[in-house]
């Protein structure tokens, strides 16, 4: 072997590093497995959920989520499938590790900045948005309604210039603007305004791909 992992011995047994391996090179048939974090999705939930990459604005601010929560999934790892490589990884710059701040960062650069009525629903919202470009919750009685209108406020930068036809790197003139319009469909700041699965079914975009 010309590069061994490093390891070390504890108790008489070695150990060794775990090698980053990254994405795969190729893909087979996509199978939905692990359901063991499962929970209905007619009945709204509040709590933390999904892989960091893969976590939608509603799990990130704090608002009830359900259906939809998977909708989101499904654009990002339809993008991982087709670009190799994750859309988001939040990972922050200061902390070096994965951070919702970082991540919302990203979706903002992307996207533009969330529609003020989702954060209006969000607890976590005014960690990262308020209205006047200062964090006026703390200091003022005043409703959440009444000061957010999307600043961000966040203590990390947001990146110029990035956008879905920037970041797409494999597709060309009317494939592209498929594939691209069909990911705008799933990746949306309200989970009301991304597709429903049957939805997604009945899109020309996967009639021609299946």
């Amino acid at each position: 072997m010309t590069s061994p992992s490093p390891r070390k011995v504890v108790d008489g047994k070695p150990i060794y590093a775990t090698r980053q391996f990254g994405l795969p090179k190729e893909y087979g048939r996509v199978v939905l497995e692990d359901f063991g974090s499962a929970v209905r999705g007619d009945k709204p939930q509040i709590h933390d959920a999904q892989p960091d990459v893969y976590r939608c604005p509603e799990v990130m601010l704090k608002t009830e989520w359900g259906y939809p929560a998977d909708i989101w999934n499904v654009g990002s790892m339809i993008w991982d499938l087709y670009e190799d490589k994750h859309l988001f990884y939040g990972i922050d710059p200061t902390e070096k590790q994965y951070l919702t701040r970082a991540h919302l960062a990203e979706l903002v650069a992307i996207f533009g900045p969330p529609p003020i009525d989702m954060l209006e629903r969000g607890a976590r919202s005014k960690e990262f948005f308020d209205g006047e470009g200062e964090n006026a919750l703390p200091r003022y009685r005043v409703k959440l309604t009444e000061v957010l209108s999307g600043n961000w406020i966040a203590e990390i930068n947001i990146l110029q210039g990035l956008t879905l036809e920037t970041l797409e790197e494999n597709l060309h003139g009317e494939k592209k603007e498929e594939f691209l319009r069909f990911v705008r469909y799933m990746l949306q700041w309200r989970p009301e305004d991304r597709l429903t699965a049957k939805e997604l079914l009945e899109h020309p975009w996967m009639r021609g791909n299946l």
